[in-house]
């Protein structure tokens, strides 16, 4: 790898067209539920059988959450677990998730990756990169072998310093981008690579997040996903399958305005099993204007 990919952060939302260090004290008040257990699930799907590191820290099914990935903020009362860009700090005593987007490119880094790994972006049949048009974002190609362990190494840093800086898990990005890949990139290109993301996460003594699309969540124990981080579940009617698939470890946020089901609704429906939060659609930081936050 040459240099270091810029982390300029970009709220990420759907589209529809689709141990890490300073546990003391959250262990303390009893916030995190462990694991330890070695090895893991067979293979399912074309993927081997993975294996999880002892000391992996998993959210507790219901923890009150907030999504800070729009910049950190001292997190309200009740709060027991944040997700946060992985540039930013974690929350002493808190579960703290690090957003990184492992699939695509952030907005203002596309001429790094240019600059040092041109052959890792995605191009389609005339040459042309392949863009998230909803974002901007290059999507990052991983429908070789060889195109993966490239990105592993890249994105495993990112992670690397997830751990590093002390949080507990790490929620990788843009996982459903063979949906807009101009069938270019398969499910089954992006659940590998996801693996390679999973054992990293692992190794580090990080839980991992599958982050959106229902389509993968029947290999999300061979994959090695711990728990879920969702948006508008609750609008496309998707909380029931990721409940059901991670026994309620599932942080899901919904976004004010968006949907036609209301956030009382939705913690009816809901707020008695997963973490659900009500967020404006910039996540902006407490105290500035438009930034919204409830939870059931």
């Amino acid at each position: 790898m040459t240099g270091r990919a810029p982390s300029l952060f970009f709220r990420r939302r759907r589209v529809v067209a689709g141990v890490a260090t300073g546990l003391a004290s959250a262990l303390a008040v009893g916030v995190l539920a462990g694991c330890s257990a070695e090895g893991g699930d067979s293979g399912a799907a074309g993927l081997p059988h993975r294996t999880r590191a002892a000391e992996v820290l998993l959210p507790t099914a219901g923890m009150v959450f907030d999504y800070q990935i729009g910049g950190g903020y001292t997190p309200p009362d009740g709060v027991r677990a944040v997700s946060r860009d992985r540039e930013d700090e974690p929350v002493p005593g808190q579960y703290n998730v690090c957003y990184v987007n492992a699939f695509q490119v952030q907005p203002g880094a596309l001429d790094w990756w240019k600059d040092t790994h041109p052959d890792l972006l995605l191009h389609d049949g005339e040459g042309e990169l392949i863009i998230d048009e909803g974002w901007g974002e290059a999507l990052l190609d991983t429908s070789t072998a060889d195109r993966r362990t490239q990105l592993a190494e890249i994105v495993g840093e990112w992670i690397d310093g997830c751990a590093k800086n002390g949080f507990q898990a790490v929620e990788p990005d843009n996982l459903d981008s063979f949906e807009r890949s101009k069938g270019e990139l398969t499910q089954e290109h992006n659940a590998a690579f996801a693996q390679a993301l999973a054992a990293r996460a692992h190794r580090d003594g990080l839980a991992i997040g599958q982050k959106n699309t229902t389509d993968l969540l029947d290999r999300h124990a061979a994959i090695g996903f711990d728990f879920a981080v969702t948006e508008e579940c609750a609008q496309y009617d998707e909380c029931d399958a990721y409940a059901d698939a991670y026994d309620d470890r599932v942080f899901a946020i919904e976004y004010e305005g968006e949907g036609d089901v209301g956030f009382d609704e939705s913690c009816a429906a809901w707020g008695d099993r997963i973490s659900l939060v009500l967020r404006d659609l910039d996540v902006l930081p407490a105290g500035e204007k438009g930034h919204v936050f409830r939870t059931c």
